[in-house]
């Protein structure tokens, strides 16, 4: 019996910059350009990629080069609006977290006038979409029984909605029953941070209400996901996972119009993967999606500072955020809208 083969696969990473010349491609819905791009093969365990420009790739074998190819239309191509929001601008989601534990600012917004001036203070700092959460899902916490968190965010969700129009806004959960539970105060947005991976009935439900959500990567649930952290290699499995579940979405019939992808900093990742993740997030855009990037005040902050307990991230958040912003990222997920928002402005006057 001969050996089964192994599974080579490649995949394609743009080296983006600001500049446009007469071999450049345009990452689609951006002002940046890439005439470059990094060329990653897997074969089982073994990876090795190489730097191409573009006029080289149809110089390759006609396999390989057609998978290029595949992967250059999908960057390219024009990101398509979702509820009101277009990507040739980047936008940010302000956190609003109505539990008693999260990781940054857990217990600071428990009741509901606390938490719907909060959400008033973030539109008016520049959040195109506020995301509500009920569940601390930080490293170590345990589930919130579905009841529970809609115990939290129910009222404010109610208050949001009756009374500040044209808001967008976002439920950050990981359950189907609550998912259902809020749609009838005209949810915008599901952001699941398990990736679809904790609820099997989330991805039907999903499709049957037709609303937009984010898949985001992690490899476990939270209280277990910092304890063993095992990747082959932590970029492509991020990738494959995120293609794999994109995959999952349209065998259902959902379109691409209505998915958003987060790489998931800080679940499951130890301080250099987290690292490699957004150094080379710009592979993610092979994939068609609109990237979001949830950085903010995140742990790897405070141990490349060499002080975790610290809280005030601010200073390292807004720096992976213009890094982001370097790598064409559509969507940063943050606490501190205005600084965000403001460093957004600056920076985009100065490219």
């Amino acid at each position: 019996m001969t050996a089964a083969r192994k599974l080579v696969k490649y995949y394609v990473r743009p080296i983006l910059n600001n500049s446009k010349n007469k071999d450049s491609l345009k990452l689609g819905s951006s002002k940046l350009y890439f005439d470059r791009i990094e060329l990653i093969k897997r074969n089982g365990k073994n990876i090795s990629s190489k730097y191409l420009h573009l006029n080289e790739v149809n110089s390759l074998s006609r396999d390989i080069s057609k998978t290029i190819n595949i992967q250059l239309k999908k960057i390219t191509k024009t990101r398509k609006k979702i509820k009101n929001l277009n990507f040739n601008k980047p936008l940010i989601m302000g956190i609003l977290n109505v539990t008693p534990d999260s990781f940054s600012d857990g217990g600071e917004f428990l009741s509901v006038n606390d938490a719907f001036a909060q959400y008033k203070k973030l539109k008016k700092e520049g959040a195109a979409i506020v995301d509500v959460g009920g569940e601390s899902t930080r490293p170590g916490s345990k589930t919130v029984p579905a009841k529970k968190e809609l115990q939290r965010i129910v009222p404010v969700i109610e208050q949001i909605k009756s009374n500040s129009k044209n808001s967008l806004v976002s439920v950050d959960t990981r359950k189907s029953t609550v998912m259902k539970a809020v749609m009838k105060y005209n949810i915008d947005f599901i952001n699941d941070v398990s990736g679809l991976r904790y609820d099997s009935k989330a991805i039907s439900f999903l499709n049957n209400a037709k609303i937009p959500f984010i898949i985001m990567h992690s490899i476990s649930n939270p209280a277990k996901m910092q304890k063993s952290i095992k990747y082959k290699d932590v970029l492509l499995d991020v990738y494959d996972f995120l293609e794999k579940q994109i995959k999952k979405c349209k065998s259902k019939g959902i379109p691409e119009n209505k998915i958003i992808i987060d790489p998931g900093i800080g679940f499951g990742k130890t301080l250099k993967q987290n690292l490699t993740l957004i150094k080379k997030i710009s592979l993610l855009h092979s994939l068609g999606l609109p990237v979001m990037l949830g950085s903010s005040r995140k742990s790897f902050i405070g141990k490349i500072q060499k002080n975790e307990l610290y809280d005030d991230r601010k200073g390292g958040s807004i720096a992976s955020v213009l890094y982001g912003l370097s790598q064409g990222i559509q969507i940063f997920r943050v606490h501190d809208v205005y600084e965000t928002n403001q460093a957004i402005k600056v920076y985009s006057k100065l490219i």
